[in-house]
Parts: structure tokens; sequence; C-alpha cells
């Protein structure tokens, strides 16, 4: 829509198509070069009113004058919507709209009127009012880069076409899109594609329906259906949350759809639409995929299964942050229930938990967990020591682990931001304090041995700064974690067996069938980076950041772009490493695990040390067909923002300088 000169540019869709690959279908019709264009009024009148349907020509002589059925004299009656005059302040304005609609009918009209288009577009947005909140967990759109495109709308107005082509459909950067006055019967369910469109004209075509993918272009807030056979309107429209101008009228439409808009308008109409919606059928069940074929070795090795899952803190769960989910879906009382099934049902090991509060970790998921045989350590965000009363809704990071299967032998928590500004060189930093102290974030770390096998692993769980503008602060983060996960595990590696091995239980409670005497000697690790490690959680990077890049390649040197010539003593003047060889555990197999309605990307991960586990199963991603419909969660089938991981690790058998050792000396910690 905008050249680099701030221009409008519009592309003419019969001149300028085959240059980029678009042929369609066509209808041809004669008329005069020039004819006269006769439009009354449309306000406060009788039912029915006479217009008389010509156009201005002025196109080339290869260029066709196509008319939408209507020639002069023919009379058309605009108030089949059946609403009683005088008409409310929206209703007159869908008149408004009707006639803008109907006097737009000659070819191009828009890339002629050029000027016109560039009086802008209201900026408002249909339901998503400021909560008062502070925007904690915004991030930025994925949008389209309009420095390297110099055209972004298309009209394709007055041609006569009768279908679509899809290379329409890939020009996703595309803001605005003229298809009135054609002979459209039918709008492909690909137009979900194009979800850069602020502005899309429908008017004046023989449209009986719109595809539920319509749902998917959220960034819309001008959209005409003016004078189709639309009966119908899909409760998916209830995704705009953007859209302020909808021009609905000349179609046949329910009378309780026609009254949404006269008392409510846009917004009334597409928050009824919203809240009103049905269930949409539940996608197909996410697979359990087989990474590492089993081998006899493979069946023999220990298993760990770890899940990783940001749950959306119910004070993040607002209209402001996710406008396209109606209260009913956000409401925490049905989101935690669903939450915990979800949890419950995957049957993991280890359980790691982002935007969880204190109230809810005490109240909810602890006690109930437990039933399941978990037991759980937690730690929240920094904030939560000065706001007295309110600290119990704080949100931080909790991690759950099966007591029957291995016990802690010690837990840790910190904050990377006094963790940063307390190293040596750091003190003196402006920019350690102004950007990475002002962070509360958090990472909980447990250290649990298998009961059975005495294997040793390292849990850590994270949530990482959201905001793309402090990647520095993102890198600062995680390296403080990789520091302070290298001098826990060289601390661990010194840890003496552990000799009781017992699962606490009351008195009078049961025996279990396992017998403790079974159990085997803890193992013993030379150094710390040969304890197996996971580290779970949120790191709000994806996987080209430099915040993977450290993780997975063991370090950068000195001044790293990300901190853009910033002082962060010898983590920018001598560079980051740490002694772990860590994979992520899904290697491209998600193609998101956030989805909202302007962000879809992988932020979540599962790292784990690859020289002491090895990647055996993963849960699959969402299905596909599902997701083209739904533009964020979270829904009635995905209670969060954020979609859970899983994945089971074989235990690497142990190698040279790794041994299986019992003492059963004084120094024995007792459990």
């Amino acid at each position: 829509m905008y050249s680099h000169g701030g221009h409008t540019v519009i592309m003419n869709g019969n001149q300028q198509g085959q240059k980029f690959g678009i042929q369609m279908p066509k209808q041809t019709h004669n008329h005069p070069a020039h004819q006269q264009n006769h439009h009354q009024t449309l306000q406060n009148q009788p039912s029915t009113y006479s217009h008389h349907y010509s156009y201005s020509g002025g196109l080339s002589a290869g260029t066709p004058n196509f008319v939408h059925g209507l020639q002069p004299n023919d009379s058309v009656d605009i108030n089949r919507d059946g609403i009683d005059e005088p008409a409310s302040e929206h209703w007159q304005q869908q008149i408004a709209l009707a006639e803008e609609a109907r006097a737009a009918g000659s070819p191009h009209y828009h890339a002629r009127n050029i000027a016109r288009d560039q009086k802008g577009i209201n900026s408002s947005t249909n339901g998503a009012v400021s909560d008062g909140r502070s925007d904690e967990r915004s991030r930025a759109s994925k949008t389209f880069d309009r420095r390297r495109q110099n055209w972004m709308a298309l009209d394709f107005g007055g041609q006569g076409l009768k279908a679509l082509t899809s290379t329409l459909f890939k020009y996703d950067f595309l803001v605005k899109l003229y298809l009135n006055w054609n002979t459209l019967t039918e709008l492909p369910p690909e137009i979900g594609t194009l979800r850069n469109l602020v502005h899309l004209d429908l008017s004046h075509n023989k449209l009986k329906s719109l595809p539920a993918e319509i749902g998917m272009l959220t960034n819309l807030r001008k959209f005409l259906i003016t004078d189709n056979s639309i009966s119908h309107l899909p409760h998916e429209l209830g995704y705009l949350y953007k859209l302020d101008t909808f021009g609905i009228y000349g179609n046949p439409l329910p009378e309780e759809i026609k009254i949404k808009v006269v008392d409510g308008g846009a917004t009334g109409l597409i928050d009824y639409l919203r809240d009103s919606k049905p269930p949409s059928a539940a996608p197909l069940s996410r697979a359990w995929v087989t990474i590492e074929e089993s081998s006899t070795a493979n069946q023999a090795a220990e298993k760990v299964t770890a899940v990783s899952y940001n749950i959306l803190c119910p004070c993040y769960a607002t209209r402001s942050q996710h406008p396209c989910s109606p209260e009913t879906i956000l409401n925490w009382d049905t989101r935690k229930e669903r939450i915990l099934d979800e949890i419950r049902g995957y049957e993991a090991d280890i359980i790691c938990l982002q935007e969880m509060d204190r109230f809810n970790y005490d109240e909810y998921f602890r006690p109930k967990l437990s039933y399941d045989g978990y037991k759980g350590y937690f730690a929240q965000k920094s904030r939560a020591d000065t706001m007295g009363g309110q600290a119990k809704f704080v949100d931080g990071c909790g991690t759950f682990w099966k007591d029957q299967k291995y016990l802690c032998l010690d837990q840790q928590y910190f904050v990377f931001g006094r963790k940063a500004v307390n190293r040596p060189d750091a003190k003196a930093s402006a920019d350690m304090l102004n950007r990475v102290w002002a962070r509360d974030d958090i990472a909980v770390v447990t250290f649990l041995e298998n009961r059975m096998t005495g294997t040793r692993l390292i849990v850590a769980n994270t949530h990482v700064f959201w905001d793309p503008a402090y990647k520095d602060v993102k890198l600062i983060q995680v390296a403080v974690l990789l520091e302070e996960l290298t001098n826990l595990a060289e601390k661990w590696s010194k840890t003496p067996p552990c000799t009781n091995k017992q699962v606490f239980r009351f008195s009078d409670e049961a025996q279990l069938d396992e017998q403790v005497s079974t159990s085997g000697p803890s193992k013993v690790y030379d150094e710390g980076s040969q304890i197996p490690l996971l580290i779970c959680g949120d790191f709000n990077s994806e996987a080209d950041s430099a915040v993977c890049d450290l993780l997975a390649h063991g370090g950068f040197g000195s001044q790293h772009s990300d901190f853009d010539d910033r002082n962060y003593g010898s983590y920018s003047a001598d560079g980051i490493k740490h002694p772990f060889t860590l994979k992520s555990s899904y290697d491209g197999e998600m193609k998101f695990t956030n989805h909202t309605p302007t962000y879809t990307g992988v932020l979540d991960y599962i790292w784990y040390s690859s020289n002491s586990l090895r990647v055996q199963k993963l849960l699959a991603g969402i299905d596909e067909n599902y997701i083209s419909k739904i533009p964020g969660f979270p829904n009635e089938h995905f209670p969060s923002d954020h979609v859970a991981l899983k994945a089971e690790f074989a235990v690497v058998s142990k190698k040279k300088g790794m041994v299986s050792k019992a003492d059963f000396g004084s120094m024995s910690l007792k459990h």
C-alpha cells in the first residue's frame, strides 16, 4: 500500500496481474465507453429505492468494462434488510457503507482513487480494552517487513472474476484487497493466509457464505460484504477483534444479526459472535512420536519423561492480552481444571510449570498432584518480596517429580538480576543495573536421584524475560543460568551416596509392593557435567536466537552483537562459556509452542545433556488442519496460549569416570 516515499501504491489487478502470475477467470461484457452514473442517497427513505448503475470508462482498450449484473434503470431494493426507519446510528453507517460500495462499481475504482484511500484507517481495537495492568506479557507481532515491498494493496474490483487463483494467496504481505463488483460465488479457505490484511472488500458479488478461515484475518479493521447473498455469518468472525467497520447491508441475514448491528455496530456483532461460538471440532490427538527406534539395549535403558508447560497465569489471562478468547475460556476456575487434567494425562516423571502463582501452587496444584504421587518445589519472581498480601498472586516456576521414582537431594532458586549484579566485575556496570537487575525473572533447580537405579538428575525450570527489545537481557539471564548450573553441578557431583531411599509414609499406611532393599547404590560422578541435566522452560527466544546458540554451542566470544555495545563486565568483554553438551529435544519438530493472534512461534524448550541422555520419544505438534482456523489460544481445547512439551529420554550407560559406589559411613545423607 505504501511505497518507500510514503505514497499509497495500489496495484491495478487487471493491468499488472499477469506480471505477478495472477490469472483469474473473467466474464467479458460490452458496454459503452462512457455511461452516466445516477445515484440516489441512501438515507431514511421508503423501503424501495431505484438506482441507476452506470460507470465511467477510461481504461485501456484491452480492459473490459464490467457491471455486476445491474444495468441502467435497474431497480434495487436496498432496504430488504427489514430494519424499521428511522435507523440507529449504527444502521445509518451500514447505509452509508452500502452507498459507498455501490458507487465503486467501475473497474479498478479504488486504484483510481488513491487520494481517497490515503485517509487511513481507524486504529481502535474491538474488544481489546486496556484493563489497567502493566503490559507484562505482550510480545511484538510477527509482521511483514514493509521496507522490502513497495506495494501492499491490490484492486481487482469490477473485473468480472468468477474465481480466485491460488497465486493470490501467496501475497501474504497484502494490507488491502479489493474484490468488489465481481461474480464470485465462494471465497476459498486460503483467504486465511493473508493475515496482514487490514481492509477487505467483497461487496457486490454472489457469495452465499464465508469460510471459517476468515477468522484468521485478525488484523482486519474494515470488511465489506455489502450486497451478496450471505444468509449466515461464521462464528469465527468473532476472532476479528480489531474490526470497527463491517458492511453487511444487502444480505439476507437473520434478524438477530441485524439487531446486534443496530444496537452495537461492528463491535457488538463481533462480541456476540465470539461469545456465542459453539465448541469447534476437537483436533487430532497429539501423536507420541518415536525418535530413536528401540533396541534391546534401549529397552533395558533407564527412562525419564519430562514435561515443560507455561500454563498462562490468571493475572495475564485478560481480554486485552487475549482478545480472541471469550471470558468463559479465560476464566481461571475452568482453565485450571483443564490444565490439571492435561498434566495428569501425560503421566510424566518430571513436570516443569511456568507462570504458576504461589496461591495456586499451595492451594490447588500441589495438593491435587500429591494424589498422583508427585512432590514439588516452587519459587516466584522477586517482586513478591514487596507486595504484601498480593504476593501470593505473583507467578513463578514450579517443578514436580514422581516421589515413588525420585527423591530430592537438594533444591535451589535464584533471581537472574541479583546473581548478575553480585558478580565481582558487574557492580560498576550501569547497564547491568538498569537493564538486568531491574528484571525479576527466576530459575528453580532440583537435584534428584532415582531411588532404584541411583542415577542422579539435575532439573532446571526457568522463565526468561519476554520483551524482544531486550535480547541482551535474555542473553545475560541464560548466561547466569548456565553459570549457576555449572557451580551447582560441581557442588552436587561431590554429594555423598544416599543410603536411605525409602518413600516417606505414615505409620498406618499400607506397605508398597516395591522392596526398598532392591534399590541400587547412588551413582557418583567425577565432574558436574557428567550428571544428566534437563533445562526446561519458556525462554522467550526463537531457535535462531543468541540464547539458543549459547545453549547449543557452549558459548560465544566477546562483544556479541546482541549486547549492542553495552557493558556487561566479563560477559561482554570476554564472552561466555559453559561445560554442558546441550541439545534441544525438539529439533524442528514443533512449528510453534506459543500461539496468539499477534505471534506464533517456538519459545519453549526442553534442553538435555547429550553426553548422558538420548531422546527416545516426543509429543508431536498440533493438528495443522485444526490450527488453520484458530488464530490464537487459549480456547476450548487448549487452556493456555502455550502448548506443553513432553519428551522421553534414555539414560546413557555410564562412561569412564562415572562409577557406582555405596557408602554407609557417617557422611551418608538420610532421607
